[in-house]
């Protein structure tokens, strides 16, 4: 039984650490990623829809974003979204593609970006802090009904500790890593 808890612990943790790794994704860094306009949505025919799914996205330099549209009438409709979704990116189109240029980052914006990586770090312990919590609350409801002995509870409650060190570990690794990029000139 304290195997399932551990487990079930184990698997949320690790959902945790891979939604930070999508977040970081869409975090700007020195290099262009199509990550980056994720959460751009353009008034597809009267539908908020995904840059994605009205143009392709390439990155043929490392500064440089082309978006390709479908249909010839979405690049005003594209470059607005653009516009309007606060990245810092300004749209210049040649009729036809939408290039977006990466300026590089100043030394005050890397350090701001750095203060908010760590900050969405700090907050995915404490999402595994709280899975942690969680899945101790529920050996001890074991040991309470009788399911599993104390010691069977006390060896179950170091093994979630192990666990959530080692996420803990890997979070800070993932953090650390993306902050390399992110100061990488």
């Amino acid at each position: 039984m304290t195997k399932n808890v551990i487990t079930d612990m184990s698997v949320h943790m690790d959902k945790t650490i891979d939604s930070l790794r999508k977040e970081y994704q869409k975090i700007r860094t020195g290099r262009a990623s199509t990550a980056l306009l994720d959460d751009v949505r353009v008034d597809y025919y009267g539908t908020p829809s995904p840059l994605s799914q009205v143009a392709t996205l390439a990155v043929p330099e490392p500064r440089t974003i082309t978006l390709q549209p479908w249909e010839g009438k979405m690049i005003q409709a594209i470059e607005k979204a653009i516009m309007n979704s606060n990245l810092g990116l300004t749209p210049a189109n040649d009729g036809k593609v939408i290039r977006l240029t990466l300026p590089p980052l100043t030394e005050e914006r890397r350090k701001d970006i750095v203060k908010q990586l760590k900050k969405m770090a700090e907050d995915a312990k404490v999402a595994v802090r709280n899975i942690r919590r969680d899945a101790i609350d529920s050996l001890k409801k074991l040991e309470k009904e009788k399911s599993i002995s104390e010691d069977d509870l006390k060896r179950a409650e170091k093994e979630v500790q192990d666990v959530t060190n080692s996420h803990v570990a890997k979070i800070d690794e993932v953090c650390s890593h993306k902050e390399k990029e992110v100061m990488e000139i």
